[in-house]
C-alpha cells in the first residue's frame, strides 16, 4: 500500500522540545587536531587515484556517489578476496586516550599481516570518543591505533559505532552511549525506541527523532555527522592509504535496525520472533500520520497488539501465523510498509550526510545489514518483520533496502555467512543459506558490492569451508568484495586455530585456492610466526 510519510515526519517534528537548534557544534579541544591529507600509497594505488580524481569536493554528489560505485566495481575484479579482521571490541580505553593491552595488539598485527590479511575492523564508539561533552571528541586511542596499523602494513575499516556495547551477541564488554546522549534520553524517554509494553531501550536513538534538535540543540544526525566529519579531519593522513573503508552504524549492533531482541536482562532469547520497537511517541505520531493519510485513521493507534512477544515463535501469535496472519492483511501491508520504510529514509539520511563528510575522500562507505536467518522458513519470516525487514514469503525486503545504498554507492555487510541450514536448529525453520543467497541476489540487482562477515566465532574448518564457498568460489562478478573474520583475540592465537585460520586466508586471497597447497603455506605461516603468536595470546588473556 502507498503512502506519503511526508506528513508524518512534519506531524512527528512538532513534538520536539522547543530547544534552539546550534549553528556550530562547542569548539573541539586542543587533542583534536586537522591534518592535511597524504597522497594514497601504491596498494590499491590505481583504483583509489581514480576515486579521488573525480571526489574533489567541487564534485557534485551525485557523481561522488558514481564514482564510489565505480570503484567498488573495480574491487570486486580482484584475483581473490581481501580478508579482515574485527579488533576486540575494548581496543580502545573507555576513557579515549590510550589502547588496551597495546603489547598485544602490536603482536597481533605483526602476526595477522604474516598470515596474509587485508587489515583490521575496528568500532571506533561514540560513547568513547565525545563522552565529554557535545563536541568534544578525544581520538587519542584511536589514533595509536592507525599509526601501529600503517607501521605493520595493514588497512583498516573503521567502523562508526553511533550504538551502545553490551546487550547483544558477543558483546563482552559495556560502553554506553556518551553521557550527554543518554541524561537526554533519561529526560525523554520517548527518545528510546519502546515496545507496546513501554519497554525502553538505549541501545540507540529513536529514529523517529532523526530530525529533531532534541541533543543538546542538535539533532541525531547531525551529531552522527559532526562525529564522522571530526573523524575525517582527525584522521585525513590516513583516509585512502590505511583507512580504506567507513561502515557507518545505523542502529543495534551498528546494523540497520530496529533493536527486536535485546537479550540484556533476558529480554530475548533465540530464536524468538521478537518485537515491533514504534511505540516512542516520536515514532506513534509518524504512524498516526501515515495512517491518516491512508486514509485509515484508526491505523494509526500503534503497532499490532496480537503480535506475540520477544520469545513466542510464529504459530503462537495470530499476527504472524500461517498465510492466513495480520502480516497477510491489508492493514499488515501498510504497517510492515511504514515501519521498513521509516528504517530505509533513516539509514538514507545517514548515508547522505555520510557520502557528502567523505565525498573527497579515497574511501569505501558500507552499511551493515543484520542475517536474521530463524523461522526464515515459514510464510511470515516474522523476526526480520520485527527488525524492519518487510520479507515475506510474497514480499523482497532486501532489495529496497540494496536500491537505497546503490543510490550512495555504498556497499552491503551482510552476516551470518559461515552458517550452515543444517547446523540450526530445525524447528526454528533456520535457513542461512537461503537467506545469504537471497540477499546476494538482492545486490548483484542493485549493482551494489556485497561484503560478508561470520555472526559467531569459528574457528572450526567447516565454517572456513563455508566462508570460501561463500564468497570466493565463485565467479568474480559474484565475488563478495571484502569478508570481515570475527574476532581477534587469545581463541584465534591458539595453535591449531591459527593455523586453520591461516590456510582460510591463503584460500580467500586466491579466491578457493587448493585447500592442500593452502595448508601447506600455512604450516609455514604457523612456524613463522609462533613466538608472536604466543605473545599476543599470552596478553590478550592478562
Amino acid at each position: 500500500m502507498a503512502f506519503n510519510l511526508a506528513q508524518s515526519t512534519t506531524a512527528a517534528a512538532s513534538l520536539a522540545p522547543r530547544t534552539p537548534r546550534h549553528a556550530a557544534v562547542a569548539a573541539a579541544p586542543s587533542f583534536v587536531s586537522v591534518r592535511k591529507p597524504a597522497a594514497p600509497s601504491s596498494s590499491r594505488g590505481s583504483l583509489r587515484l581514480q576515486r579521488q580524481a573525480c571526489c574533489e569536493p567541487s564534485v557534485a554528489p551525485a557523481r561522488a556517489v558514481a564514482c564510489r560505485a565505480s570503484a567498488a566495481a573495480a574491487s570486486r575484479r580482484r584475483a581473490g578476496v581481501p580478508v579482515f579482521v574485527m579488533m576486540p571490541l575494548d581496543t580502545v580505553k573507555t576513557c579515549g586516550t590510550a589502547l588496551n593491552r597495546r603489547r598485544a595488539v602490536q603482536a597481533s598485527l605483526a602476526a595477522l599481516k604474516s598470515a596474509g590479511i587485508e587489515g583490521i575492523m575496528v568500532d571506533v564508539w561514540w560513547g568513547v570518543v565525545e563522552s565529554e561533552g557535545p563536541g568534544r571528541y578525544n581520538f587519542a586511542g584511536y589514533a595509536e591505533l592507525m599509526e601501529m596499523a600503517r607501521k605493520a602494513g595493514l588497512k583498516v575499516q573503521a567502523v562508526m559505532s553511533f550504538h551502545q556495547c553490551g546487550g547483544n551477541v558477543g558483546d563482552s564488554v559495556n560502553i554506553p552511549l556518551p553521557r550527554w546522549t543518554v541524561e537526554e534520553m533519561e529526560k525523554d524517554q520517548d527518545l528510546c525506541y519502546t515496545d507496546q509494553w513501554g519497554r525502553r531501550n538505549f541501545e540507540y536513538v529513536s529514529l523517529g527523532c532523526d530530525a529533531m534538535p532534541v541533543l543538546k540543540g542538535r539533532t541525531p544526525v547531525e551529531c552522527y555527522t559532526d562525529f564522522m566529519r571530526a573523524f575525517r579531519d582527525h584522521f585525513a593522513d590516513y583516509l585512502g592509504n590505511t583507512i580504506v573503508e567507513i561502515q557507518v552504524g545505523m542502529g543495534p549492533a551498528g546494523e540497520l535496525r530496529y533493536p527486536a531482541y535485546p537479550e540484556s536482562n533476558g529480554t530475548w532469547r533465540f530464536p524468538g520472533i521478537g518485537a515491533f520497537q514504534c511505540n516512542d511517541r516520536y515514532m506513534h505520531s509518524s504512524l498516526k500520520a501515515a495512517a491518516e493519510a491512508a486514509g485509515k485513521p484508526e491505523w494509526g493507534h500503534g503497532g499490532p497488539t496480537d503480535a506475540g512477544s520477544y520469545n513466542n515463535w510464529p504459530e503462537d501469535t495470530i499476527f504472524f501465523r500461517g498465510e492466513n496472519g495480520g502480516w497477510n492483511t491489508a492493514y499488515g501491508d501498510f504497517f510492515l510498509s511504514w515501519y521498513s520504510q521509516m528504517l530505509q529514509e533513516h539509514g538514507d539520511r545517514i548515508l547522505t550526510s555520510a557520502t557528502s563528510v567523505f565525498s573527497a575522500s579515497p574511501v569505501e562507505i558500507s552499511v551493515k545489514v543484520a542475517g536474521i536467518h530463524w523461522h526464515y522458513g515459514t510464510r511470515s519470516h516474522a523476526p526480520e518483520l520485527t527488525a524492519g525487514y518487510y520479507n515475506t514469503r510474497h514480499h523482497d525486503g532486501y532489495l529496497p533496502i540494496a536500491r537505497m545504498l546503490a543510490r550512495h554507492g555504498a556497499v552491503l555487510n551482510f552476516t551470518c555467512v559461515e552458517m550452515r541450514d543444517h547446523e540450526q536448529p530445525q524447528e526454528a525453520q533456520c535457513m542461512p543459506e537461503a537467506l545469504v543467497r537471497q540477499v546476494g541476489a538482492a545486490a548483484r540487482a542493485a549493482g551494489v558490492g556485497l561484503a560478508g562477515e561470520n555472526a559467531l566465532p569459528r574457528y572450526d574448518g567447516t565454517a572456513h569451508d563455508q566462508v570460501v564457498a561463500t564468497a570466493a568460489e565463485r565467479a568474480a562478478e559474484d565475488r563478495m568484495v571484502a569478508f570481515t573474520y570475527l574476532r581477534m583475540g587469545a581463541d584465534l592465537f591458539h595453535p591449531d586455530n591459527w593455523h586453520r585460520f591461516a590456510a582460510f586466508v591463503r584460500r580467500m586471497n586466491g579466491a578457493g585456492s587448493c585447500r592442500e597447497a593452502a595448508d601447506r603455506e600455512a604450516r609455514g605461516v604457523a612456524q613463522a610466526t609462533g613466538s608472536l603468536v604466543h605473545e599476543a595470546a599470552v596478553a590478550l588473556r592478562s
